[in-house]
């Protein structure tokens, strides 16, 4: 069975670090590209960042640009994100995400493999 399990969230005052980890099993996801995405309360699924099966090319949403790090180690068959400078703003369920293409997991909803989510609470 093929699952993407989500960790590392919680609560963290605003101008504070956090790191999520996405732990793979079932297959090796290292020819995969990976990426997170989240939703925040009464709000729709959003794009963050991605990264491509090698790890040479990452894409992140504006606002997570410059603030937020996606890195892979493919031997571990995992996938952080490492946020800093956190807002309120960021508040949201976190998931972690696989998918064939890189483009299409940075441009779209679309994904072959979901997580089931981790939540981020920053307070002001």
């Amino acid at each position: 069975q093929v699952q993407l399990v989500e960790s590392g969230g919680g609560l963290v005052q605003a101008g504070g670090s956090l790191t999520l980890s996405c732990a793979a099993s079932g297959r090796t996801f290292s020819s995969d590209a990976m990426g997170w995405f989240r939703q925040a309360p009464g709000k729709g699924r959003e794009f963050v960042a991605a990264i491509s099966w090698g790890g040479t090319a990452v894409s992140y949403r504006d606002s997570a640009q410059g603030r937020f790090t996606i890195s892979r180690n493919n031997a571990k068959n995992t996938v952080d994100l490492q946020m800093n400078s956190l807002k309120t703003e960021d508040t949201a369920v976190y998931y972690c995400a696989a998918d064939h293409d890189f483009n299409r997991l940075r441009s779209t909803q679309a994904a072959d493999y979901w997580g089931q989510g981790t939540q981020v609470t920053v307070s002001s």
